[in-house]
């Protein structure tokens, strides 16, 4: 049975692509994804720190782990999505199915235990006039609305490596409040680690209060630094 209270109607957006850009046909038109955003506006110092990394392990490597780390996640996204909409989500008998059917667990055992109520998974969201995205899952946390969003990392992560998951966090909210009329200041980032000595450990970073206000305001910036530069 599916765990959703249909508290709001979340309607569905075609996605395109737009001279290599993802944009979304919103009812105020078709608008660039927050991840297209946040990557027009990758600052020199993050583009350097990977071309460092695929410099350092090689290209062929580096394209490996991409493609091992993007197929995994996806896997463990659509299992954590099957759990919240009451479907089977063990489903899949290969070696990555068999990989990521624990980690999946691990996330509904230690993070989805926290949620109280699931207003959408895959919610599909824009800010009129700005952007657009699609988030993991709105709903209750702990007695508050939040955004919350599942990532998947090959190492555990530091608080200050994971910016933009923040932003895309606070991006998602201000789209949710200004559409739906609703007052979401906290991002929930759950996220598992698939790889190495310590795969399979759960690691949980929130934000609210005055750094989820700082990361609104970041992101804002970022919004108005692309549309100077793009359009």
């Amino acid at each position: 049975m599916s765990l959703i209270t249909e508290k709001y109607t979340y309607e569905n957006y075609k996605r395109t692509t737009v001279e290599g850009e993802r944009r979304y046909a919103t009812p105020s038109g078709a608008l660039p994804s927050v991840t297209t955003i946040l990557d027009k506006m990758k600052s020199a110092e993050k583009r350097e720190a990977l071309a460092n990394w695929k410099k350092r392990v090689g290209t062929a490597e580096a394209q490996r782990i991409t493609t091992e780390s993007a197929n995994i996640g996806t896997i463990i996204h659509a299992m954590i999505e099957a759990y919240i909409l009451g479907e089977d989500y063990s489903a899949g008998s290969n070696l990555i199915f068999q990989r990521a059917f624990p980690l999946a667990e691990t996330v509904i055992k230690e993070g989805l235990v926290n949620v109280d109520q699931y207003w959408g998974t895959e919610v599909p969201l824009y800010y009129p006039g700005l952007y657009a995205g699609t988030t993991d899952c709105v709903g209750m946390w702990k007695g508050e609305p939040a955004i919350i969003d599942f990532k998947t990392t090959k190492k555990p992560k530091k608080r200050e490596w994971i910016d933009d998951y923040f932003l895309q966090g606070s991006a998602y909210a201000m789209a949710h409040n200004e559409v739906y009329g609703t007052d979401i200041k906290r991002t929930v980032i759950m996220m598992i680690v698939w790889d190495g000595a310590e795969a399979g450990r759960y690691q949980e970073f929130v934000v609210e209060g005055e750094e989820f206000d700082k990361y609104s305001t970041d992101w804002a910036a970022k919004v108005g630094a692309y549309y100077d530069k793009y359009n």
